[in-house]
């Protein structure tokens, strides 16, 4: 809201100052810098011409309170896992599975299914297109069976999925338009974005309503493999080099929202440490009015911490998630995390208060031949697991140094 002020009830960590240059992204994509002062000087508000954001009065608004006659809690347990990035193993062992009867893939997220057992929001990632309209397909061009994302909503309860990625337009724009169908007509209760069907659709600033609480969900990728989105179906992305259209729509959500969540497709592939663009485009979105930023794209787990805003107020950010499950090969991309916080807020002032922020860590486990791709809890890993890993032999102590970028206070082992 305009005049909502963020408070935390732990102490900040400032994140380091941003460089004043250009870095390019792989596909040429550049994102103009401004020095850290010029971003917390600059309060200026872009004037913008009238559109049709979602607002919370529209009758189209997600509204997950369960009693509309009850006082709401005020209070949100909110999730949010990194990238399900399924290759061609999880599908065709979730087929053998299934016996030949479609596709059974519980296997792959049984032991992570405690921690979204609570969740009021749980916000995926989901790294492929997912559709029955083209065949399965993996690496380099991504495409998931339907049952992954039914499974991942159904079974696991995802109700907000980013599709703000690299691998959006791997099956070109039909396959863009085919995930956008499945997703509309499978699952229309899900808060889906990041890829739009046109302009209208990506100013639709999605509004989800939960125990009170408004949240606004915007996504932005810094690629798409070099693969041109011409948008001649008249679908619309956002990338991040497009800082103008992003400004508008951050401002334009904290109008409508308590909470806006920002998910950014940034950084380094299989890189633990933060890159300028990370740090420069954080210092943008919690100015503009970020509250909570998700960040994905290095496939491997990075640093979580307080942002603090130019006006005082507090953002909480996960610069990367690292892989909900993959079958990658290299071991940084198998040390993820599951994200959890609680969100609550003063009815009379509309104070938000963000507490108990965490990284709940995760492997992507697999045997020889990328056999039983799982996700196992970094709780119930150990080193017997770690050195039968497939691909190459992995140790608790590895494990251990990756997680050290996760500041100590956030590390939660459950």
């Amino acid at each position: 809201m305009k005049n909502k002020k963020l408070k935390i009830l732990r102490s900040a960590v400032l994140i380091c100052a941003v460089m004043s240059f250009s870095i390019m992204c792989s596909c040429g994509n550049s994102i103009e810098h401004k020095t850290l002062s010029e971003l917390q000087s600059d309060t200026s508000v872009q004037s913008q011409e009238e559109n049709t954001y979602l607002s919370a009065a529209d009758p189209d608004v997600s509204d997950q309170s369960s009693d509309e006659n009850a006082e709401p809690s005020y209070s949100v347990h909110f999730v949010c896992a990194g990238d399900n990035l399924i290759h061609n193993y999880i599908y065709d062992q979730a087929r053998e599975r299934a016996g030949g009867n479609g596709y059974d893939f519980s296997f792959v997220y049984e032991k992570a299914l405690k921690y979204f057992e609570d969740a009021d929001i749980a916000v995926l990632n989901q790294e492929t297109i997912v559709t029955d309209e083209f065949e399965p397909s993996s690496y380099p061009g991504f495409c998931s069976p339907g049952a992954v994302g039914d499974y991942v909503v159904d079974e696991i309860g995802f109700n907000v999925i980013s599709m703000a990625n690299n691998h959006i337009l791997d099956m070109g724009e039909e396959g863009l338009v085919s995930t956008l169908n499945y997703w509309d007509t499978r699952h229309p209760e899900v808060i889906r974005y990041g890829a739009y069907r046109d302009t209208a659709d990506m100013e639709n600033i999605r509004i989800m309503e939960v125990n009170g609480i408004k949240f606004a969900f915007l996504g932005y990728m810094q690629h798409t493999n070099g693969i041109e989105h011409t948008g001649e179906l008249g679908t619309r992305l956002v990338y991040l080099n497009e800082l103008d259209t992003i400004e508008q729509q951050i401002r334009k959500a904290d109008e409508l929202a308590d909470v806006v969540v920002v998910s950014p497709h940034f950084g380094v592939e299989v890189q633990s440490e933060l890159n300028e663009d990370q740090q420069y485009c954080t210092a943008l979105f919690t100015q503009w009015g970020a509250d909570i930023i998700i960040g994905t794209q290095p496939h491997t787990i990075q640093e979580c911490n307080w942002y603090e805003k130019p006006d005082g107020s507090k953002a909480f950010v996960y610069y990367c998630l690292g892989n909900f499950v993959s079958g990658m090969s290299n071991k940084l991309a198998w040390i993820g995390g599951i994200g959890d916080l609680y969100i609550e807020m003063d009815p009379e002032t509309r104070e938000i208060t963000i507490k108990d922020p965490k990284i709940i860590p995760i492997i992507s486990h697999y045997g020889e031949n990328y056999s039983n791709v799982q996700i196992i809890p970094y709780a119930e890993y150990t080193e017997e697991l770690a050195q039968s890993h497939g691909y190459e032999p992995l140790s608790m102590e590895y494990i251990d140094d990756v997680l050290k970028h996760v500041p100590e206070e956030f590390l939660s082992i459950e």
